[in-house]
């Protein structure tokens, strides 16, 4: 994929000059920065951070995104110069705003992002007590504090809990069996 690097200008006039890509490990002459900047080595995103704030798996991204875990952690790698429009779908599966997916500074994520990861995290841990609660005392506290966690964020209600064991599945998603399937005649040769 070619970019081009519009922060060029000659004379007052803008002139587009294609980007070195970063394993070029080419060195940008921005004049606007001070003395050359070693490309490969420069971050443009926060999709791992953020990711990691808001307690998603690189699995579950990965199956939304539809690629494969190595490709979506390729993409999530800082140093990785995405399009934007695989910024915006990222944006969309983390439900953050786009701004707090890019390297601007080196400050934290916005409050009302780490609010909503904190929130997050409380709700999912809410749900594992209610699932794993024997005792009526216990599943009544838990369902208390689930109805309060959503009528403070309502989109709250679709999280699931923590998973206690492996990845958990939707009805229409097939297990690994599906993937590595075994020949029919596996049984009945002899040779085996």
């Amino acid at each position: 994929m070619s970019t081009v690097d519009y922060n060029y200008e000659t004379n007052g006039v803008s002139i587009p000059q294609p980007a070195a890509s970063p394993s070029d490990g080419a060195v940008s002459d921005d004049p606007g920065s001070e003395g050359p900047v070693d490309k490969s080595s420069r971050q443009y995103h926060r999709l791992h951070e953020v990711r990691q704030q808001q307690g998603t798996s690189l699995r579950s991204i990965s199956r939304r995104l539809n690629l494969t875990v190595q490709e979506a952690r390729e993409l999530e790698d800082p140093r990785a110069d995405l399009r934007i429009s695989d910024l915006l779908k990222w944006q969309k599966i983390l439900e953050v705003p786009l701004a707090d997916l890019l390297v601007d500074s080196d400050g934290p994520l916005s409050e009302p992002v780490n609010s909503r990861a904190r929130m997050l995290r409380i709700m999912k841990t809410a749900k594992a007590i209610q699932e794993s609660a024997h005792e009526c005392g216990v599943k009544r506290l838990s369902n208390m504090l689930i109805g309060q966690l959503v009528q403070m964020m309502p989109e709250l209600a679709e999280v699931s809990a923590w998973h206690s064991v492996g990845q958990r599945r939707t009805q229409d998603e097939v297990g690994r069996i599906v993937e590595r399937s075994i020949p029919d005649n596996f049984f009945n040769d002899p040779s085996r």
